[in-house]
């Protein structure tokens, strides 16, 4: 998509096909012409029963949906608010028919990017990745690293990192049906002149550099420039073939992951 000088690109393809994607994806950009916003989602797939009657895709494009629109029509609000009340009014949907305080709750991570005429605004929450490239072509990795700096021991089993882990002060924090959650979020902002684009990642087309470690977060951008998002994409689904018999990188995790790469060059 291009309007103006501005550009933007999104890729979202599930790990398997006969599976239904749990990432979403959403750019943006307001009638008004000034500024925008993105929305990237990672559902989290469960192991087993949810206490919900709905999918984690339903989750995550009910979520999706409001922080969409909250983001677009309440610019008076922080980003942190926004997730808070999209949270909130995605619980309200399903709270009389589903058991939200079950641990394994649909729930997702979240990147929301909001940019006007004078600042990008950001939040991060969990293990998706936002990059920030500077005016000068540095690029700035905005990370919620909760989840990678627990000991590998501590997430040995599900039932551990339900009963011990998860949305727990210690452990790392996803967006499921506690409003409050949004407080743990990762923040910031920064002026628009000093930001020339950005690329938000779910963790399935972040393995590039977090399992197979092709190269750092400054050159993925600069892929994701070079090449397209569909050609991160197509790069970490080639190395995931490539180690499905070995799973010298992958282990234990399974081989394909949804994968979802947002990309605005403002």
């Amino acid at each position: 998509m291009q309007t103006g000088r501005m550009r933007t690109e999104v890729v979202s393809e599930p790990g398997r096909r006969e599976r239904p994607n749990e990432d979403f994806a959403a750019v943006a950009l307001p009638a008004s012409g000034r500024g925008g916003c993105l929305v990237v989602l990672d559902g989290v797939t469960p192991p087993r029963e949810t206490g919900c009657l709905h999918s984690v895709s339903w989750f995550t494009a009910r979520l999706g949906g409001a922080l969409t629109e909250l983001t677009v029509s309440c610019p008076d609000l922080t980003l942190a608010e926004i997730l808070s009340k999209a949270i909130a009014r995605t619980a309200g949907a399903h709270a009389i028919t589903c058991d939200l305080s079950h641990p394994r709750t649909p729930q997702a991570t979240a990147v929301l990017v909001r940019w006007s005429a004078d600042a990008v605004d950001h939040l991060v929450l969990s293990d998706s990745a936002l990059l920030l490239e500077t005016a000068d072509g540095s690029v700035l990795p905005v990370l919620d690293d909760r989840l990678a700096r627990l000991p590998r021991t501590l997430l040995a089993t599900d039932e551990l990192i339900d009963a011990t882990l998860r949305n727990k002060e210690g452990g790392f924090f996803t967006a499921a049906a506690d409003p409050s959650v949004a407080d743990r979020a990762v923040t910031g902002s920064a002026p628009r002149e000093r930001v020339r684009a950005l690329a938000a990642l779910t963790d399935g087309a972040a393995r590039w550099v977090e399992t197979f470690g092709e190269g750092d977060w400054a050159q993925c951008l600069g892929l994701v420039r070079k090449e397209g998002a569909r050609g991160l994409v197509d790069r970490v689904r080639a190395m995931e073939e490539a180690d499905r018999e070995t799973r010298t990188h992958l282990g234990r995790s399974k081989t394909h992951d949804d994968a979802t790469v947002v990309f605005a060059e403002l």
